[in-house]
């Protein structure tokens, strides 16, 4: 991952930058205003018991796979960019990755403010920047993120189970460069 993330790319007054330990409270809230917005549309099983922890987005700062959007007004996201292989991922059901020998990152933990308009579509624009080959995944009652992840290009490809046992809908794009 040499390099990703030290030159900030702008898309649509966004810009994306590498997460530092110091971003975790404005990480946090934005994260709390993301578990509101699943709250409200009706998918109440997903990011429950504390999850995303401080602990995991520490983790993800440390390990250099955390990224946060900013907007003029501040921090208004936050994302997981990480490189394969992906355990969890490694059997799919019900279906087949597109492709399943070539090396690609995953997107995990994508949140942002309601008011902020663009965030996915800037964190993807930026993903993409990086690597050609990026998978996802959701909850089945995320229908916000499957519309923004099939509108983005992303093809459905099958269930993933995470290491709790819970399902995801698991979703690939592989661009041309």
């Amino acid at each position: 991952m040499e390099g990703v993330g030290f030159i900030r790319i702008f898309t649509g007054g966004m810009s994306i930058r590498p997460a530092y330990l110091g971003d975790l409270n404005a990480i946090m809230d934005v994260l709390v205003a993301a578990k509101g917005i699943m709250r409200a549309s009706g998918n109440m099983g997903q990011w429950i018991n504390g999850y995303p922890s401080r602990e995991v987005i520490s983790d993800d700062i440390s390990h250099g796979y955390g990224f946060v959007v900013e907007a003029p007004e501040g921090i208004a996201g936050y994302f997981a960019f990480i490189p394969s292989p992906e355990p969890t991922y490694l059997k799919i059901y019900d279906g087949a990755w597109l492709e399943d020998t070539s090396p690609y990152h995953v997107v995990h933990r994508i949140g942002s403010y309601p008011q902020v308009h663009g965030v996915f579509k800037a964190i993807m624009d930026w993903c993409f920047s990086k690597d050609p080959n990026i998978r996802i995944d959701t909850h089945r009652d995320n229908t916000i993120m499957q519309h923004v992840i099939l509108k983005y290009g992303f093809k459905y490809c099958g269930i993933i189970y995470l290491s709790s046992g819970d399902e995801r809908l698991a979703y690939q794009k592989i661009s041309c460069r």
